[in-house]
C-alpha cells in the first residue's frame, strides 16, 4: 500500500520543519492512518480516528504546509477535499537534531509516542487474539535477542533487516486470499541494567 512507481517505497528524510509538525498526537495518526489505509477526506479520518472533522482538517493543512500530506485535486468533489501521505517512510537519525533543541524535543516525544503505540496495539491484539485462528496466532509474536556489537556492525544489522522488510512489503499481494495487513517493529536498544550501561 502506498508505494511510489515500481513498488518503490516513497521516502522522506524529515527536517526540523517537519518534525516539529509531526510532534502531535492527532497528526502522528493522521499521518499514519493515511500511510496505512490511503487517500481519504477529513470527515473519514475523523470517523476513523475518533475526532471532529474541524480538528482533522486543521491538523491535515498543518501537515501539508511542511510537505508530509498532499491534496488530491481530482478526486475531491465539491467542498469535500482528499488528502494523501506525501511519503511511505519517514526516517532520521537520532542525532540529526543534535544542535537544535525544540527539533530534538519533538523527535524524542515522537519516539515515546511510538513505543506508546506499539503498547497500545499489543494490548489490543492481547484482547482479541483468541478469537484468531490458530495459524495467526502462531505467525504474530514478539522476540528479543541479546548480543555485543559495535554501532557500526548495529548499523549494518538494522539495514540488512529493514531491506528484509523492504523486499517482503514489495512482493505482498493485498488480494492473496487469508492476507491481513500487519504492522512489524524494528527497534534496537541498549541493555540497560539498573538504569546503567
Amino acid at each position: 500500500m502506498g508505494s511510489g512507481e515500481g513498488g518503490e517505497p516513497r521516502r522522506v528524510r524529515i527536517d526540523r520543519r517537519q518534525v516539529r509538525a509531526l510532534a502531535h498526537p492527532l497528526r502522528t495518526r493522521l499521518l499514519g492512518a493515511l500511510r496505512v489505509k490511503g487517500p481519504a477526506t477529513a470527515t473519514s479520518l475523523a470517523e476513523l480516528l475518533d475526532t471532529n472533522t474541524g480538528a482533522t482538517s486543521y491538523h491535515l493543512r498543518q501537515l501539508a504546509e511542511v510537505g508530509l500530506v498532499v491534496e488530491e485535486p481530482d478526486r475531491g468533489a465539491g467542498r469535500q477535499r482528499w488528502w494523501r501521505a506525501a511519503h511511505d517512510v519517514t526516517n532520521w537519525d537520532n542525532t540529526d537534531f543534535d544542535h537544535d533543541p525544540d527539533a530534538r524535543a519533538a523527535i524524542e516525544w515522537i519516539q515515546a509516542e511510538q513505543v506508546r503505540q506499539y503498547v497500545e496495539y499489543a494490548e489490543r491484539w492481547f484482547a482479541v487474539r483468541d478469537t484468531w485462528p490458530s495459524a495467526w496466532r502462531d505467525a504474530f509474536g514478539m522476540s528479543d535477542i541479546f548480543m555485543t556489537i559495535p554501532a557500526a556492525r548495529l548499523e549494518g544489522l538494522k539495514a540488512e533487516l529493514w531491506q528484509v522488510l523492504e523486499r517482503y512489503r514489495a512482493e505482498a499481494d493485498p488480494t492473496e486470499p487469508g492476507a491481513e495487513q500487519v504492522q512489524i517493529f524494528l527497534a534496537a536498544l541498549p541493555l540497560l541494567l539498573g538504569g546503567t550501561r
